[in-house]
């Protein structure tokens, strides 16, 4: 199996020969994730119905050195959004003064 922190490193690489490469980690507890499935996938993971599911049969690795970390458990999407444009407007990414609607 290959090192999830090694193929994060390798796509990074691999973008910034274009351009800038952001992580943005969407923290989200898995009793969080789960408590939102409304399609049951969670559930059938559980069940071993779902073979190498994220967060159950399968490990996730927590990004160490994200940019950004949004914590979803703590606010509601539009706020997350919010979170990610206000960090592309102070890191230079975006010009508050473009009109991106045209």
């Amino acid at each position: 199996m290959l090192d999830i922190c090694c193929t994060r490193r390798a796509v990074h690489e691999l973008i910034e020969q274009h351009g800038a490469f952001i992580e943005i980690h969407v923290a989200t507890p898995l009793e969080v994730c789960e408590a939102r499935d409304r399609k049951g996938l969670y559930a059938r993971a559980r069940q071993g119905i779902i073979p190498e599911f994220t967060g159950i049969s399968d490990p996730y690795e927590t990004p160490q050195n994200p940019e950004l970390r949004i914590d979803t458990a703590t606010m509601n999407p539009m706020e997350a959004a919010q979170e990610i444009y206000l960090y592309l407007l102070r890191e230079g990414y975006i010009d508050a003064g473009s009109d991106y609607r045209k």
